[in-house]
């Protein structure tokens, strides 16, 4: 069994800034790619950012320079720390990692999602 706990999200004014947290738990061997989602009403889903096993990220143009991913190894959490928040950044945030359990078995597993609203 494999739980991602996300947490950070809110009510934010245009400019500012949040830190999102995901960690992950249960029967984990290993965590391969981390990365974060975001689904805004009437849209698809569509990548934020991600980062590999060996620190390499990755992020979508309409973040670049704003936003940040980061990973603790050790504690298997994924960070994407938002700056300069734009009301179009509004959206449910999901963490997204791939996960080899301690059975070998390997799949991607998804959090429950956190709510970012960037409004005035």
């Amino acid at each position: 069994q494999v739980q991602l706990v996300e947490s950070g999200g809110g009510l934010v004014q245009p400019g500012g800034s949040l830190r999102l947290s995901c960690a992950a738990s249960g029967s984990i061997f290993s965590i391969r790619d981390m990365g974060w989602y975001r689904q805004a009403p009437g849209k698809q889903r569509e990548l934020v950012a991600a980062i590999t096993s060996g620190g390499n990220s990755n992020y979508a143009d309409s973040v670049k320079g704003r936003f940040t991913i980061s990973r603790d190894t050790a504690k298997k959490t994924v960070y994407l720390q938002m700056n300069s928040l734009k009301a179009e950044d509004t959206a449910v945030y999901y963490c997204n990692c791939r996960i080899t359990t301690t059975l070998h078995y390997t799949r991607n597993y998804w959090g429950q999602g956190t709510q970012v609203t960037v409004s005035s």
